[in-house]
Parts: structure tokens; sequence; C-alpha cells
């Protein structure tokens, strides 16, 4: 499975949206991040969409979240950004060729559908126990105390 690298633009986005006091302009988030405001815009506009940042019009405008760091699960902004398909999806290869099973023998996942589903299941369940809270958690015990109050002061003296 492989994730957009949109994906993860847009947690690292929503961890730095906890540290504003304003809306923040997402050619602010693109120039913190070193990335291109085009294709920020459309991870952001997908979060938009599902509901977990709102974008607020007018000069001093920009993104805010719209619910607690806590109440937003990685979950969510993955499901946001690249959709909510299972990572597999089973083609019943076992139908096919010169020893095809016969489908009225396929009443149920073969042992590989069964593992792979699981193993979705296992990596949706990981990331739904995880919020943005706890990355922004994390952030502080690996970066430091100061590392988020920093990026705040940086949004707040560039904004526009």
């Amino acid at each position: 499975m492989k994730l957009s690298g949109g994906v993860e633009w847009a947690l690292h986005c929503c961890v730095v949206l906890t540290t504003a006091q304003a809306p923040v302009p997402v050619t602010q988030l693109a120039e913190l991040h070193d990335v291109s405001g085009s294709y920020l815009a459309k991870q952001l506009q997908a979060l938009s969409r599902a509901g977990i940042i709102r974008a607020v019009q007018g000069h001093s405008g920009g993104y805010r979240l719209t619910r607690p760091a806590a109440d937003i699960t990685v979950l969510d902004v993955v499901e946001a950004v690249d959709g909510p398909d299972p990572t597999f999806v089973c083609t019943e290869i076992r139908q096919r060729g010169p020893l095809a099973t016969p489908p009225e023998q396929c009443a149920k996942a073969c042992p590989i559908a069964r593992t792979m589903i699981r193993a979705d299941h296992a990596w949706r369940e990981s990331l739904r126990a995880t919020t943005i809270a706890d990355l922004v958690a994390d952030v502080r015990r690996d970066s430091g105390p100061e590392a988020l109050p920093r990026v705040g002061a940086w949004l707040a003296g560039n904004a526009a």
C-alpha cells in the first residue's frame, strides 16, 4: 500500500493549525513546509470537504481546524485525502486460468483475501486510534516543548 504525498502534507498542516490563533493562508502553510502551494491547496480543499478544516474568506482568511485536535483522527485525514477505498481489492484470481475454481465454490473469501482484509482493518484501526492531538504530543516529546509555539509565532509574525 502506498499513500499519496498529500496525506503527509495534510497531516503536517493539521498539526500546525493547532498552533494558529487565526486562520492560516495556504501560501503560509506552503512556505512553512517548502511545498507547492497549488498542490497543497488541493489537499486542504479535500480536508475542507471532509469537514476537518474550514476555509475562512476575506483579507485575513485562511484555514483553521473545525474541531479539537483530539477529535480528528489520522484516519479522518487519510480518507479525506486518499479516499475511503480499501487497500486491497480481491479480483478472484482463483476463478481464472486452466484450473479455475468454479464461482459456486468461492462462497467465502480465499485465505489471501481474508489476510489482506484483516491487515487493512488493523491498519485502519491503528490510524483511527491516533488523533492529531496525539501527533502534537509526539512532536512536543520529540522536538521539545518550544517547537510548536515557535511555529505558531512564525505563523503570527508572517500573517498576511
